[in-house]
């Protein structure tokens, strides 16, 4: 699918009625998961690539090249759309518009752009800091250039995490203005209650998102209950790669304790090999097979 009909589908998607939610994807085995539960676009969480990838919190330590890569592996993955975490851009607007069409070349519907400083932190971490707003628009406004440039469809994501540092007032003011510059959906991260987040969907004026993270500073609502406020998309980025997490612990922990995975629950060999399509790669190899 290239990437033009990736964008195409997910605008479908965003146009059609209700909420759209999305988990979060970290590898291609997530991603595959997702699309098998039956999710029509999913996204990469930074948090979640940096973890996965590096074994690091989400501070800014993943470089731009290491995120295009795992992103570039997990849009080729599956056959629904994929929205890709860009954080800052990694530098001034010439390096937004290089990691956008970097991304454009993996193959994404869509990119989050974010103003913070760099290095940036998760946007559910204290000590944030952002660029001054200006410099916020000229990042959109580079990567909506680039779009135009390329006759894509992608959808732009413009993110301020504005509130935490300079209040709410401040952040709906850069949402309007990212919009104006170019951005198709507009996500304030980390609003602290469902007032904030009412007041956001309600004064932004175009399609908003909303950043659900496990144990994070947003209330933890449903899709149906951001639906009801007026969000048009739900993100929850971490639970599945916390559920793993979890689940990988305890299964190491478990055998070095009692030296046997026995009571380890878990897919069978069966069921994974049927995650990860392994009877189609083997009707390849029947195909090209020699007599010999």
């Amino acid at each position: 699918m290239t990437a033009n009909s990736q964008a195409a589908q997910f605008r479908a998607v965003l146009d059609s009625d209700g909420i759209v939610a999305l988990p979060g994807v970290h590898d291609a085995l997530s991603a595959r998961l997702a699309e098998r539960a039956g999710f029509e676009a999913v996204f990469t969480s930074g948090f979640g690539i940096a973890a996965s990838t590096l074994g690091l919190p989400d501070l800014g330590l993943l470089s731009m090249a290491e995120n295009v890569e795992r992103i570039d592996r997990i849009a080729g993955s599956v056959d629904v759309p994929l929205v890709a975490d860009a954080d800052t851009g990694y530098g001034s607007a010439v390096n937004v518009r290089r990691t956008v069409g970097e991304c454009l070349d993996a193959g994404v519907a869509g990119v989050i752009l974010e103003d913070q400083e760099w290095p940036k932190r998760c946007g559910h971490m204290d000590e944030k800091r952002v660029v001054p707003a200006a410099e916020g628009v000229q990042r959109i406004r580079a990567a909506a250039d680039l779009r135009a440039e390329r006759d894509d469809d992608l959808v732009i994501v413009g993110r301020t995490d504005a509130r935490a540092v300079h209040g709410l007032d401040e952040a709906v003011e850069r949402g309007r203005a990212y919009a104006d510059a170019g951005a198709d959906v507009v996500f304030v991260e980390a609003p602290e209650s469902r007032a904030e987040l009412e007041r956001i969907a309600a004064e932004i004026g175009a399609p908003t998102f909303a950043n659900v993270v496990d144990g994070g500073k947003t209330p933890e609502l449903s899709a149906a209950e951001l639906d009801e406020i007026g969000f048009d998309i739900a993100v929850y980025p971490l639970s599945a790669l916390f559920a793993a997490t979890e689940a990988m612990r305890d299964a190491y922990e478990t055998l070095t304790e009692r030296g046997t995975t026995e009571s380890i629950d878990g897919v069978s060999f069966e069921d994974f090999e049927d995650v990860v399509d392994a009877d189609s790669y083997r009707e390849i190899e029947r195909r090209y097979a020699t007599d010999e």
